[in-house]
């Protein structure tokens, strides 16, 4: 299974970039993307940057990345999946 990590750009050349996610850094293609700028947020698998993203989606994916951590070392991960807790699941619109 491949995760898309929400990577932050430190510095690019608009060809590479150095990308950041939780104290980890990896250089990414930005290929894919039209000149994205240092501090942009950016979805990246397999080390290629595929998409940007805004502060919000990018603090979604890290916090469920987080939760899955937690959940894999044996941790309480509610606190990380708060929006699903209490309620039954549901799928997104275009999957209705």
């Amino acid at each position: 299974m491949c995760l898309g990590l929400p990577m932050t750009i430190l510095e690019t050349d608009g060809v590479s970039a150095l990308c950041s996610f939780a104290g980890e850094e990896r250089r990414v293609s930005v290929l894919l993307l039209s000149n994205p700028p240092v501090g942009a947020k950016v979805l990246v698998y397999i080390d290629n940057a595929v998409r940007l993203l805004d502060d919000e989606e990018a603090r979604l994916i890290g916090e469920a990345l987080r939760g899955l951590q937690a959940a894999v070392n044996g941790e309480n991960c509610d606190d990380f999946f708060a929006d699903l807790i209490g309620r039954e699941p549901e799928l997104p619109e275009h999957l209705r």
